[in-house]
């Protein structure tokens, strides 16, 4: 399965972006997008250290929401019969 995690732009040198996403920083490629160049503030999805396309921060705590579901019930003991 390929999933693709929204993060912030803090910072950008050139095609590289400083990105965080509670609390996690990576440094994140934005060739992919440099015909419509982000700025920093911007939301973006990250898929293996590339931005892929930008997002609005509603769009981004959205995703966020999801994600933090699934985490939880992952967490949860499962029945057996």
């Amino acid at each position: 399965m390929c999933l693709a995690i929204p993060m912030q732009i803090e910072a950008i040198e050139g095609y590289v972006a400083r990105c965080q996403a509670k609390g996690v920083y990576r440094d994140v490629s934005l060739f992919m997008l440099q015909d419509e160049m982000p700025a920093v503030g911007d939301y973006v999805m990250v898929h293996v250290g590339y931005a892929i396309q930008t997002m609005t921060e509603a769009e981004a705590r959205s995703a966020w929401e999801l994600f933090d579901e699934i985490l939880c019930e992952s967490d949860q003991p499962t029945e057996h019969a």
